[in-house]
């Protein structure tokens, strides 16, 4: 089995080395490869659910939802954290779908994004995070354009 290492192992082997093309092959498994579609589809099946169940629990509609899932359109940040809610992921797997994106980290010295991580981390819906940032008077997910 080849040996997994940290992104700081992997960043010092990047600049030590005089062949790209032998350091990304012998490197491959530590470097990222799954789409953001990808790692949907890989989420759901690991935790048992359907695309169809996600995309409602994330309150996405479901045309748009099914795009995301077959790669054809590229979610917006506020998507990705609806579809993470309607996963019911944690924060940690939260933001590492965010990055699968091409988006940024949820950041706790933003309000807004720290009423998402709470709710993230207490398993809330998507309503009930919706609830939460409107009570504070947050803009609402899906509202922005990111």
């Amino acid at each position: 089995m080849a040996e997994k290492i940290n992104t700081s192992t992997l960043m010092k082997r990047l600049f030590k080395t005089k062949h790209l093309d032998a350091f990304l092959e012998q490197n491959e498994h530590n470097m990222q490869a799954a789409g953001f579609d990808q790692m949907i589809r890989s989420l759901c099946e690991e935790r048992g659910l359907v695309p169809e169940q996600v995309i409602l629990r994330a309150e996405i509609d479901r045309t748009y939802g099914h795009q995301l899932f077959s790669g054809v359109r590229r979610p917006s940040r506020d998507k990705v954290i609806q579809l993470a809610l309607g996963m019911e992921l944690g924060v940690e797997e939260t933001q590492k779908l965010l990055r699968s994106a091409g988006k940024s980290e949820l950041y706790p010295r933003l309000k807004r994004e720290a009423v998402i991580l709470y709710c993230l981390r207490r398993g809330a819906s998507v309503l009930d995070t919706q609830e939460l940032l409107s009570r504070y008077g947050f803009s609402l997910l899906g509202s922005l354009r990111n």
